[in-house]
């Protein structure tokens, strides 16, 4: 092989090898912040390790253009926000209200996956979105209070009806397809 040959390297051997680095690069950091957990007392660190790993596994998937590590990512910081935001709301009225902003940005984190994939990955993924609102909707209806409570109330015992509609249009259109 001539020299020319070897400092050549096909584009996707070199993603590869950028992937592997990135990989390697968030296990460090991981576990370098699991580690400090340990060690860092000064400093709640509680707190701060789940977004801390949510951030780390974004620009992980960020920096791979994959959605596979922007997935925990999301959820991650969505729970780490939601459980930071509690800790400063602790003077709302009610725990209903401290649910509600649990589930909003939790719902939210799903949320951040689809954006995220849509802003650095080939393709977008929507189907976060799915879990996210429903989870979001929930925390909404809690933080609302008695209304919102009734309104949940609602929705657990007609649910299925949603189920059974779904299923209706899916078989209406494959019978049309069919003919």
């Amino acid at each position: 092989m001539s020299q020319q040959s070897h400092d050549i390297v096909e584009p996707s051997a070199r993603s590869d090898r950028r992937n592997l680095m990135v990989a390697g690069a968030a296990l460090i950091a991981i576990g370098l912040l699991a580690f400090a957990a340990q060690f860092i007392e000064f400093v709640d660190v509680g707190l701060l390790f789940l977004p801390t790993l949510g951030v780390i596994f974004l620009v992980w998937g960020i920096a791979i253009r994959r959605v596979g590590p922007m997935i925990p990512g999301g959820i991650l910081t969505g729970i780490g926000v939601g459980v930071i935001l509690m800790e400063q709301t602790a003077a709302l009225p009610g725990e209903a209200s401290d649910a509600g902003i649990f589930l909003i940005t939790f719902g939210a984190g799903w949320a951040l996956i689809t954006l995220l994939s849509a802003l650095f990955t080939p393709k977008t993924q929507w189907w976060p979105l799915i879990p996210g609102a429903i989870i979001a909707a929930v925390g909404a209806a809690l933080f609302a209070g008695d209304a919102g409570l009734r309104v949940l109330e609602f929705a657990g015992d007609f649910w299925p009806l949603v189920l059974i509609a779904a299923g209706l249009i899916i078989v209406l259109r494959a019978v049309r397809s069919a003919r």
